[in-house]
């Protein structure tokens, strides 16, 4: 089949399928959720496709790669997401107007949505349970170096729908060839969004080359300030955790600001991340300050590239800031708007951080590692947007609706 014709049968199965009844919809999501269990070995086998085929030291490596841990975690948030509401025909406000007009604000599905991404196939499980959960049917443009993984989870997904006699269109995935993402981004009239998934490359390329309209989950380029109050105890945990959990998603850190005055806590503050052989970019005070203490083939004095970079690595710099007005001053040069933190005791610095800051995400003494959607409690999400409309920082279930008002009335006319 052509790339048109999966993109009409796409926008066919939203017309003519009508709304799943909420319950039908559970149990296709918990069904889903065992198979993936019962195929673990066939998911595992063929991700293994994927992961020969990618040097093991490429920073997208880690996000290819599938566990058995990392396959429940994607079974578990789908059942999640099937307990979870439905976001659909909510009262958003009412009123009625003085000619006795009742208008109702209403929540409704998009309707077709794509979505393109690279190497990431959890991606195709938790946008499949979130789309079909807000009544959307989903368009997926994986990357070819995720094809192997992407098709078996699919296979995954179209067997449950066909159980259940509904249209396997629902969840289409495309050719992972370039010519797939062109006809999907000139897709006007059958797409009515897509959301891009992936490095900065993608998204712009999405974004500058798009005819349908486009939510940016963008790139995360992720500060911690380690204030003149900050706790060092806090410090040492909140900056490992951020930079070594997952050091390819977007929410890892990237670059830690420190104030002048706590340089003599640097080395301590890094001594966790010459375990896991971080290499740090340091201006000249942070790097004095950690000459001798850190591993010399660890540590590098600091250039202009090193900030602003999503570093998506064992990789990190660090900038000595006189002031928290210059570590604010710092993030909006240089950050994406995605996830920032600052370590600090102090209730007036903190509350001047959080209402300065220009993020979807900010963070008072907590890692920047928690901007996930399972972990707001969301179920599963579809992204991390980094724009102000329609949506900002993990977009789950309402972030996946609009609306439409529903008027009645008695047979009144407009005279003027």
């Amino acid at each position: 089949m052509e790339t048109l014709d999966y993109i009409k049968e796409a926008a066919q199965a939203f017309r003519s399928a009508g709304r799943i009844p909420e319950e039908t919809i559970r149990e296709v999501l918990r069904d889903t959720a065992k198979e993936l269990r019962e195929q673990l070995p066939f998911i595992l086998e063929e991700n293994e496709k994927d992961l020969k085929r990618m040097q093991s030291g490429d920073p997208k490596y880690d996000r290819l790669k599938l566990t058995e841990q990392r396959l429940e975690g994607m079974a578990k948030d789908m059942e999640n997401v099937a307990l979870l509401p439905s976001p659909l025909e909510q009262t958003l406000s009412e009123a009625t107007r003085p000619n006795g007009m009742r208008i109702r604000k209403v929540s409704v599905p998009f309707g077709v949505i794509g979505i393109i991404y690279e190497a990431r196939p959890n991606v195709t499980f938790d946008v499949y349970s979130l789309c079909l959960k807000s009544g959307n049917v989903c368009i997926l443009k994986g990357g070819s170096d995720a094809d192997f993984s992407n098709r078996a989870l699919v296979s995954l997904i179209h067997r449950v729908l066909k159980r259940y006699g509904l249209a396997e269109a629902v969840c289409t995935l495309l050719p992972p060839g370039r010519e797939a993402t062109t006809g999907l981004l000139e897709a006007v009239g059958l797409v009515d969004l897509i959301i891009p998934r992936g490095s900065q490359s993608l998204i712009q390329y999405v974004r500058e080359y798009s005819r349908v309209p486009v939510i940016e989950t963008g790139a995360g380029i992720c500060h911690t300030y380690f204030d003149k109050e900050g706790d060092l105890l806090k410090g040492v945990a909140i900056v490992n955790n951020a930079k070594t959990r997952r050091v390819s998603v977007c929410n890892a850190l990237d670059c830690l600001l420190i104030h002048r005055d706590r340089l003599q806590d640097l080395p301590a503050i890094c001594r966790p991340l010459a375990e896991n052989k971080v290499i740090i970019y340091a201006d000249e005070p942070a790097y004095e300050a950690l000459s001798g203490q850190y591993p010399s083939a660890l540590l590098q004095r600091a250039t202009e590239v090193s900030y602003g970079t999503e570093f998506l690595d064992y990789k990190m710099s660090i900038r000595t800031v006189a002031s928290i007005r210059e570590a604010l001053d710092h993030i909006a040069r240089y950050g994406s708007k995605h996830s920032e933190c600052i370590i600090s005791e102090s209730e007036t610095a903190i509350r001047l951080f959080e209402q300065t800051v220009d993020a979807a995400c900010v963070y008072a003494n907590v890692s920047t590692a928690f901007t996930d959607g399972g972990q707001f409690g969301f179920g599963a999400e579809i992204g991390i947007s980094t724009q102000k409309l329609h949506a900002r920082g993990p977009m789950a279930l309402p972030e996946l609706t609009t609306y439409k008002y529903i008027i009645e009335g008695e047979g009144q006319t407009r005279i003027s």
